[in-house]
C-alpha cells in the first residue's frame, strides 16, 4: 500500500512517519500531485496557523490538489481545521471540504486554558475508524481552535464547549487530536484509517 503525507510548511510530520513505521508503512513525504494521485492513502497533518498554511498551500497550488483527491484522506489536527470553508484564526478562507467554520476557544473559567493540551476522552464514535476503540478513550490534543458538531462529526470531545473530535465527508475523515501521539488508541484509529 502507498501512503503519501501532504509535504507542506507544517510540524509533526515525522511523528507522523514513524507512526506509520510502527504499522509497517514506509510513508512518501510529497508535494506532487502526481504522486499524491497514485497513493492510495492520504494523510494531512499539521501543526500551525491556518492563515500562513493558507497562504503556502495556494501559492504551491496544493489546495486545488487536496480538493481533487478521490482516495481516502485524513486530516489531522490543522489538518481537520484546513479541510473546513473557514477559520477565525487569521480569518481565512480554507479548503472547503466540509462547510463549517472553525472557532477559538473562550475559556468559561480560569481553570480552562487556552490552547487544550493534553489527554481528553472521545464520545459519540460512529465510525468503522473507530473500530476497536472504546466511548471514553482518551487521545491526545494541542489546539487553540475548534470545529464545532455538525452532521459530519463522527467522535466529540469537550472542552469548554463540546466540538467535533473528528469528522468524515465522502473520501475525507478528520482528527482534532493526535493519533500519533495517542499510545495504542491513537495507532488503532491509524490501523483502521489504512484499512477503510
Amino acid at each position: 500500500m502507498k501512503v503519501a503525507i501532504i509535504k507542506y510548511n507544517a510540524g509533526n510530520i515525522y511523528s507522523v512517519v514513524n507512526a506509520l513505521r510502527r504499522l509497517g508503512v514506509e510513508p512518501v513525504i510529497t508535494d506532487d500531485p502526481q504522486e499524491l494521485s497514485a497513493a492510495d492513502r492520504i494523510i494531512f497533518p499539521g501543526q500551525g496557523s491556518a492563515q500562513t498554511t493558507m497562504a503556502y498551500l495556494r501559492s504551491h497550488g496544493l489546495d486545488e490538489v487536496i480538493r481533487s483527491l478521490k482516495q481516502p484522506v485524513l486530516g489531522i489536527c490543522v489538518g481537520q481545521q484546513l479541510l473546513c470553508a473557514h477559520s477565525e484564526e487569521g480569518d481565512v478562507d480554507c479548503i472547503g471540504i466540509f462547510p463549517e467554520q472553525v472557532k477559538k476557544f473562550v475559556p468559561d473559567s480560569h481553570d480552562c486554558k487556552v490552547p487544550e493540551m493534553g489527554w481528553n476522552s472521545l464520545h459519540d464514535l460512529s465510525s468503522p475508524l473507530f473500530k476497536g476503540v472504546k466511548e471514553g478513550d482518551y487521545v491526545y490534543f494541542v489546539h487553540s481552535y475548534y470545529v464545532p458538531t455538525s452532521e459530519f462529526t463522527i467522535a466529540t470531545a469537550d472542552y469548554t464547549v463540546p466540538y467535533s473530535a473528528a469528522m468524515h465527508c465522502d473520501n475525507f475523515w478528520t482528527v482534532q487530536f493526535h493519533p500519533e501521539k495517542s499510545g495504542k488508541v491513537g495507532e488503532q484509529i491509524l490501523r483502521n484509517f489504512l484499512e477503510l
